[in-house]
């Protein structure tokens, strides 16, 4: 969408800008974006040597080891206001990172949801990466359950209603190349309704 509208396409620019406001490298707040388990947080822990989580085993934690709950909030309240910074410099196409419910006071903004049927996109993540339907309904599934995470924890909502998009796609019986024009069609239309 983003080369066939001219316009700058933006994923993962969100967390470098938020890593760079916080002065850490981009993977500590890729980190507090996507949630780690709780095994896979103490693992990383032990390995990295920290006696953060300690306390469990009946060793006392070093001062400030809290911090990293406090530190994952305003890494995630950096990820919205570079959402809002990156949308507010010019037009362009943010995938990811929950931007349409980011940006949902702008009327200048054109949310879209691309979506399809389980059955559809496992199918379609098994032939693009050579894997077999089993393994990509397990894809699948993990990533919408990932997603309804994210969204309860950065925004707080239970579900994702169709009413936080301006436009909502279902290429079931589209393709992604079907859906692409009408997108473009509707982003032109909205600019010229702007008056932009």
């Amino acid at each position: 969408m983003a080369e066939r509208l001219g316009l700058r396409l933006i994923d993962e620019e969100i967390i470098v800008r938020a890593a760079r406001e916080a002065g850490v490298d981009s993977h500590v707040v890729a980190d507090a974006e996507q949630r780690k388990s709780l095994a896979a947080r103490v693992l990383k822990e032990i390995l990295a040597g920290s006696v953060a989580v300690a306390p469990a085993l009946g060793v006392s934690s070093p001062a400030g080891s809290r911090d990293a709950v406090d530190e994952s909030d305003d890494f995630r309240g950096l990820i919205r206001t570079a959402i809002e910074e990156i949308a507010a410099e010019s037009d362009c196409v943010i995938a990811a990172h929950a931007a349409s419910v980011a940006l949902s006071g702008r009327a200048s903004i054109l949310r879209v949801l691309v979506t399809a049927s389980p059955d559809t996109r496992s199918g379609r993540v098994a032939r693009e990466n050579g894997i077999d339907e089993r393994e990509a309904e397990e894809l699948v599934a993990r990533s919408d359950a990932a997603r309804a995470d994210y969204l309860k924890r950065f925004y707080g909502l239970k579900e994702e209603p169709p009413t936080l998009y301006d436009l909502v796609l279902n290429t079931d019986r589209l393709s992604p190349e079907q859906a692409a024009p009408l997108i473009a069609e509707a982003a032109e239309y909205a600019a010229d309704s702007e008056g932009g």
